[in-house]
């Protein structure tokens, strides 16, 4: 089964991103491979404020062999025929995802919509790269989470650059 995982970059008072949603606080770590970490998944599935960031001039795009999944009740599918627009059939589009073969599915934010999915028991791994700066306010990790969520520590890394590289697995409830 394909895994969905919250991989994010956070300051180390919890915030990923800046309160306008500003990312110029994250460190360039000229030690990260991207190509390898892309590899990884063929999936971006995305909250519908952090789709619009990753819209701006300048911005990166995705793989072109990657699929992405926005939730959103506000957009309209027709004028982004580039992602699919999911509604309200979130668990049962992410369900589908993670049954159908192919690569993991990285959880690219925000933090409202990580919270439903842990809320869902949808998540399988968090993997947080936290950077050495406080921005004492912002976007938060997760929004307020509907449940206990209990996670055991994968791995562990510090880079050179003095980001801290945190990896838990999340133990999903029984049944």
């Amino acid at each position: 089964m394909r895994r969905v995982r919250y991989r994010v970059a956070m300051s180390l008072d919890g915030f990923i991103a800046g309160p306008k949603g500003e990312i110029d606080w994250i460190v360039a770590d000229p030690d990260v491979d991207f190509a390898a970490i892309y590899a990884d998944f063929d999936v971006a599935l995305l909250g519908r404020t952090t789709y619009e960031l990753t819209q701006q001039p300048g911005a990166p795009p995705w793989p072109p062999d990657w699929d992405v999944y926005v939730v959103s009740r506000t957009l309209q599918p027709a004028e982004h025929p580039a992602v699919y627009v999911i509604g309200d059939e979130v668990k049962s589009t992410v369900s589908r995802l993670r049954a159908t073969p192919g690569r993991d599915i990285w959880l690219f934010g925000g933090g409202v919509l990580a919270a439903s999915l842990l809320a869902m028991d949808l998540v399988d791994v968090i993997e947080l790269a936290i950077m050495p700066v406080v921005l004492g306010n912002g976007v938060p990790f997760v929004d307020r989470v509907a449940r206990r969520v209990p996670l055991h520590l994968a791995r562990t890394q510090q880079s050179p650059a003095g980001i801290v590289n945190l990896q838990y697995d999340v133990l999903h409830a029984a049944g």
